[in-house]
Formats: C-alpha cells, structure tokens, sequence
C-alpha cells in the first residue's frame, strides 16, 4: 500500500532535461568546459547546482564563474516558455491520484524558481499548491536521502509506505537510501533510444515504466492489464 507518492519534476512532470541539458552544455563549453548535451545528462542529470559548481571547479581548476548560474537560469527559463512541454498524460495520472485520495508531492533539486515556472507553463501548478520540495530545504542533495525524508516528514508519510518517481540515478538512489519504493520513469524526452531503463534498474528501481498512462495506485499492472512495461522492467 502507497501513502504518500513523491514526484520529481523534472523529467517526470515536465519534458525539460532536454532543454536544460543543452544550455548547460553551451554555457559550459564558453566558459572552456566542452561538454556535450548528453555529457551534461550524464553527470548532472537529477542533481542541484551545487553539484555543477562543484564539478566545474574539479574540471577547469577555478571556481565557477559569479555569472554563471545567474545566466544559466536566465537561458533555461526563456527558453522553458517558449518549448516546455508537461509529460503526457501526467494531469490523468494525477487526477487519478487524487481521486483515489493518495496524497501526492513534488520533491526536486531545481530550485523554486524553476520549479514554479515548470508547473506554470505546463498548467498543472494547482495540483501541487502547498505540497512542493526542493534541495534548497536540506543539507544535503540527490543522491542523498535528505530531501525525500523532509517530504515524507512533511506531508506525515512513514518512508517505508512512500512511493518515488524519478528518471534520474541520482533520484533513484536517494529514495532508495530513503528506504522507499522507487518507480524509474523513462517516457522523456532524454530517453529516447538510449539505456534508461537498464541505467534505472541498475541504479536501484523497483519498477520502470515509459507512459503515464501505466502509472496506477498499485502499480502491479499498467492500467490496460497487459504487460507492456514487463519490457523495459528490470
């Protein structure tokens, strides 16, 4: 039984890691750091800015330039309102929770600025009024625990009865390390032909699946009774 499902944002509510992918990797290679889009999927897929800072200053010997960030931020937003897109079928997925009454939360390691325009653009911000979570809340982020047991606290769910849905290994593991159940996520745009699955299942997912309209209360079977994501499930 699932008392409390925990969403990630990016990547599982909305198509973004293709967008945010590709500005990192521009802004990275100006500043002398060639990194290509998937290189940047690669290392920083799931994780805070704290986490490219820290990786930057590892690979070029210097810290992080004072206008970085601020310019990184400023690109993926103009950017997000022009192409984001919310995941398909993620309003059914979440109407249907809410219907069966399981509460719900989004958990991310953007930060809140991000995550408000996401829900914005993509009309489903009312879904998560009150209910959102970001890395900036802890000390320490994905892959860590920390901010999936703050939501847990928060929303009054005992870790072991919360179900995670990530498309990331960093998010994976960190609700794993939560003691939770992990769903891996692959019906993003970042996925696409590539090993998601496999990566996921590697990483720690109890299940995988590629639609929203798979996704159920119990998760047993996609919402059709076949097996499509027996397929890419590990």
């Amino acid at each position: 039984m699932t008392d409390l499902v925990i969403f990630d944002c990016d990547g599982v509510l909305v198509d973004s890691e293709i967008i945010s992918c590709a500005s990192l990797a521009a802004l990275l290679t100006l500043h002398g750091v060639p990194t290509s889009a998937g290189e940047a999927m690669e290392r920083f897929l799931g994780r805070s800015v704290v986490a490219i800072a820290e990786d930057f200053e590892t690979r070029a010997g210097r810290p992080l330039p004072a206008d970085f960030l601020p310019t990184f931020r400023e690109d993926v937003a103009a950017r997000m309102r022009v192409e984001l897109t919310a995941i398909p079928d993620i309003a059914k997925a979440l109407t249907y929770l809410e219907t069966a009454g399981v509460p719900f939360c989004l958990a991310s390691s953007s930060e809140r600025a991000r995550i408000d325009l996401s829900l914005s653009v993509t009309g489903i911000a009312d879904f998560f009024d009150g209910r959102i979570f970001n890395a900036a809340m802890v000390k320490h982020g994905k892959p860590a625990p920390d901010l999936f047991l703050l939501a847990a606290e928060r929303m009054g769910a005992d870790p072991s009865r919360c179900l995670v849905i990530e498309d990331s290994v960093a998010g994976v593991q960190a609700g794993k390390a939560a003691g939770m159940t992990v769903w891996g996520f692959i019906g993003g745009l970042h996925h696409q032909g590539g090993k998601g699955a496999e990566v996921l299942a590697a990483a720690g997912a109890d299940r995988v699946f590629n639609k929203m309209t798979d996704f159920t209360l119990h998760g047993i079977e996609p919402t059709d009774g076949s097996q499509r994501d027996r397929e890419v499930a590990p």
